[in-house]
């Protein structure tokens, strides 16, 4: 019954969430929920400085997936100016109005669908002078927790430096999807951790190239570890994939189901 619920449900509202409109009340309903968790929690902000410098020059601020909910309203607060890369799909369009109530203007394409168009836009970007970047270099469907080279080519064709940074919770909901989104609780204790500039040589050489996103990589896998860890949190799984996470899930609920009518069968 609750599967068969399900489905009209989402035929329901799957159509109405590709409305502009729609998209946009749902923006909203999420960014007040975002105020409102951000105004209740005590915050915690570690290299402040590096932020104030690059807010308003070309930078690339680069986060986890999973980690982006609470840094909307710091950013939004910090006088931020900044492009984001948002996906073309329908939640992705939603993600972009949510980004630009904080103030993040978008740029529309992924690593695997308008790579081309999102480099040139964001080189563009980022030699105007006066805007920064924010991505995510795990999305957007994974694998989790692994830097793609995306961010990397802005910094080697720009100049501008890549620049870390991730957020924690003392109370936090995961939610259960590839990326293990963190959803930060009312009330909480909200971490903030910018690492410090990492800049790349336009010369740089392919295995220079592979050594640094690696040493990237280590970086911010070991801040949210150690973020994470403060407060005794979920350990996030790496190299999760959001179509390897669906067929597990399918076939852990095949699993359960054919549990359950040998179960039966049996009674």
């Amino acid at each position: 019954m609750y599967q068969k619920f399900r489905k009209l449900w989402k035929a329901f509202w799957e159509p109405v969430l590709r409305m502009s409109w729609a998209q946009w009340v749902v923006a909203c309903f999420f960014a007040l929920a975002i105020w409102f968790v951000y105004f209740t929690c005590r915050k915690r902000v570690k290299n402040w400085d590096v932020f104030k410098k690059y807010r308003k020059k070309p930078a690339v601020f680069i986060f986890w997936h999973g980690r982006s909910m609470m840094l909307s309203p710091i950013v939004c607060l910090g006088g931020m100016r900044a492009y984001a890369v948002a996906s073309r799909h329908k939640d992705g369009r939603m993600m972009a109005k949510l980004q630009r109530l904080f103030g993040l203007k978008s740029i529309y394409g992924s690593s695997s669908e308008g790579g081309i168009s999102v480099l040139r836009q964001g080189v563009r970007v980022l030699r105007r002078g006066d805007y920064s970047m924010c991505l995510s270099p795990d999305g957007p469907g994974g694998p989790s927790l692994r830097v793609q080279d995306g961010a990397l080519y802005f910094a080697k064709m720009t100049g501008a430096p890549i620049i870390p940074v991730c957020f924690s919770a003392s109370r936090a909901w995961f939610q259960n999807r590839w990326d293990r989104y963190l959803v930060a609780l009312p009330f909480s204790t909200i971490t903030c951790n910018i690492s410090e500039p990492i800049f790349v040589d336009s010369k740089i050489s392919a295995s220079e190239f592979e050594a640094l996103r690696k040493k990237i990589e280590d970086i911010m896998v070991r801040q949210v570890r150690e973020m994470d860890g403060e407060f005794n949190l979920f350990q996030i799984e790496q190299d999760l994939t959001a179509a390897g996470f669906k067929q597990q899930k399918v076939q852990a609920d095949a699993e359960k189901k054919a549990k359950k009518l040998a179960a039966k069968h049996r009674n």
